[in-house]
């Protein structure tokens, strides 16, 4: 049975099951669309929560990010996991006691403000319309490749599925396909870094494989230090170096934390369990299934990074990698084993150039002044080119002649080459293998490991449950905002329940389009949309429900304007470095680490934000009214531990 027949029953198989659980699981009530009745048993919806969490980017992402990021990128395993431990210590019990079904609510009736309530509205749409084009990004991107679509076809097919699913299911049917969800995706991430830890350590656990010796080299080899060697033979940073800048690092693992404790999408997955220690228990349970993923990621990255390394230079494996020659073209086009370099050339997101026409493909790190040199070289050919017929070229021609001679001396500098020679000796011209996007690592390293066909399927379908997931989460979490908060609470208060859940399916629907639309034209890179998404929550939704919840004496006026200024704060930042609306060529500041304030970079900006957002509320509050005496009740009660019914008008 050939791949594509593979690919297409593993996830048609997966589809049906989906399809099944949403219709058996169906909402009835806007409590079932909002919060599946609020009778989720703990496990469950701690599975459900890891589901709705690990989307595209831990899934598809984050070992690729760590691949070739190493000791650096660890910020996204500590943020991610840290922000659990804060969800089930400060927020989930007390949320959920509170008895409301959306962040918007909790902030409205606690601050006794409809426009208090507006606010939490736009801050959650901001922050879920952008992390969910990364999501509908990553299901384009994954179908295209297992499904040999093109990555619009394929975006329009993963939002028809979350359609059929999320606008009848509600939050009801989401949790039970999360479920499902949860089991494939964790199948998927598990199986082939066994096989793979199997292959380059001899351990049955990648966790343990990660720490042990290198199995070719019969023991003599910690894996680690293999892999660092070959990456720094060939130019790379080592992968266990340490951050050149431990208070940026210290920031963005701060900025996840509290982002993730501040996402809507997931702090409404605890509104869905029958009590207040349900909430806790299954945000513990949430941190056990997401471990399982997390403690394998690092193992994944390192191994898949290893593993591309020796493909494209075949010594490496069992010596140094310029101890033999690379990898040939003729070899990726005649050995079936190596298919998946023209399939993934097909999607963009790997590409190579065979520069110096030797028939062979170099991987390496190319210096920058290399890389000048060739960018000047190329753009002076360029400009003689474009030179009209009648022009005179000869100042243009005396360019390119200078640009090839300072070329030529870079690459004759042995500070520009590897392993004390220069590229002119080595006769490379230039890093060949010109784009290796950090999403292909985890769906191309079953392939790149030579392992099964019905691995390779499995991991298509791991990655499609992962994005569509949390695509899901997001988006009841938009058309919550839509119709329960904007409509319910402010447009439209007396409308009936069947209304409201039309409302909400029809919002639903909305959100779907919007993100489509938004997927198949994604205002900036995945990585920067979910900077700001994470910058937003953690300097908007965490600050505004821990003072909701720990203070009483933060009133309306106070929580508006540091909800505000976290945001407007946050958002300027990240633009100013990374353009305005992500527009390209619109950023007033290079995004470069000389040029960050303090070196803090957009990334890690979310705790500035937020500690404004806590110094405005309290400045404000202080200096107006304090809140009403049966608010400040509330809050007292709220944090008295004892049981909380069903959800009740306060």
């Amino acid at each position: 049975m050939d791949q594509f027949t593979l690919n297409l029953i593993v996830i048609g198989l997966s589809f049906a099951l989906y399809f099944g659980i949403a219709f058996w699981a169906r909402a009835g009530s806007t409590s079932e669309f909002y919060a599946a009745g609020q009778g989720v048993p703990p496990v469950m919806n701690g599975m459900a929560t890891a589901a709705d969490w690990m989307s595209a980017a831990s899934f598809i992402s984050m070992a690729g990010l760590i691949a070739f990021g190493g000791y650096n990128n660890s910020v996204f395993l500590m943020g991610w996991t840290g922000g659990y431990v804060l969800l089930a210590l400060l927020l989930a019990p007390y949320l959920r006691k509170f008895g409301k079904f959306t962040v918007p609510e909790f902030v409205g009736d606690r601050f006794y403000s409809t426009s208090a309530r507006m606010v939490a509205v736009i801050c959650l749409i901001v922050i879920s319309v952008t992390y969910v084009i990364g999501q509908m990004v990553g299901v384009g991107v994954t179908f295209a490749r297992f499904l040999e679509v093109s990555t619009t076809t394929g975006l329009l097919i993963g939002s028809a599925v979350v359609f059929a699913y999320a606008v009848f299911g509600g939050m009801k049917g989401i949790t039970y396909t999360q479920v499902a969800q949860y089991v494939v995706l964790i199948t998927a991430y598990t199986i082939p870094a066994i096989f793979i830890s199997l292959s380059l350590t001899g351990s049955f656990l990648p966790q343990l494989g990660l720490i042990g010796s290198y199995a070719p080299s019969n023991g003599e080899l910690a894996f680690l230090d293999k892999l660092d060697q070959v990456v720094t033979e060939l130019g790379f940073a080592a992968y266990t170096a340490d951050t050149p800048n431990m208070f940026n690092m210290f920031l963005v693992t701060m900025s996840l934390m509290i982002g993730t404790a501040g996402l809507p999408h997931v702090i409404i997955r605890f509104f869905t369990v029958p009590k207040v220690s349900d909430a806790r228990t299954s945000a513990g349970w949430a941190l056990v299934f997401i471990a399982l993923l997390y403690t394998v990621a690092p193992a994944v990255g390192s191994m898949a990074r290893l593993n591309l390394t020796t493909t494209f230079w075949p010594g490496a494996e069992t010596g140094t990698a310029l101890s033999a020659p690379a990898l040939s073209i003729a070899e990726i086009e005649s050995n079936p084993e190596l298919s998946w370099v023209s399939n993934w050339q097909k999607t963009g997101l790997l590409a190579y150039s065979d520069k110096n026409g030797d028939g062979l493909i170099q991987y390496f790190s190319e210096k920058k002044p290399v890389t000048d040199a060739t960018k000047a070289l190329a753009d002076a050919k360029a400009a003689l080119e474009a030179a009209a017929a009648d022009a005179d070229k000869a100042p243009l021609e005396a360019a390119v002649a200078e640009a090839q001679t300072a070329l030529d001396a870079a690459l004759a500098d042995p500070a520009n080459g590897l392993g004390g020679k220069s590229l002119a000796e080595l006769g490379f011209v230039g890093n060949e293998l010109t784009t290796v996007n950090n999403d292909i690592m985890v769906l191309a390293n079953p392939e790149i490991a030579k392992l099964p066909g019905w691995v390779i399927a499995l991991v298509a379908a791991g990655g499609l449950a992962a994005a569509l997931s949390t695509a899901a989460g997001l988006l009841l979490a938009i058309s919550s905002a839509i119709s329960h908060d904007l409509i319910k609470g402010a447009l439209k208060p007396d409308i009936s329940e069947k209304g409201e859940l039309l409302a909400a399916r029809v919002s639903m629907a909305f959100a779907i389009v919007l993100a489509t639309w938004l997927g198949l034209n994604p205002p900036g890179f995945a990585a920067q949309v979910v900077a700001l998404a994470f910058g937003l929550a953690a300097a908007t939704i965490f600050p505004v429900l821990m003072m909701g919840i720990f203070s009483t004496r933060i009133n309306k006026e106070g929580a508006i304007a540091g909800m505000l200024v976290g945001l407007v704060a946050t958002a300027v930042y990240i633009f100013l470095y990374l353009g305005w609306f992500f527009i390209p060529g619109t950023n007033m500041l290079p995004n470069t680490p000389a040029a960050h304030f303090l070196g803090i970079s957009p990334a890690g900006f979310g705790p500035v934000g937020a500690l404004l957002n806590f110094v405005v509320a309290y400045v404000v509050s202080g200096m107006t009214k304090a809140p009403p005496q049966d608010v400040q009740d509330l809050i007292q009660s709220i944090r008295v531990p004892k049981g909380a019914g069903a959800a009740q008008a306060h």
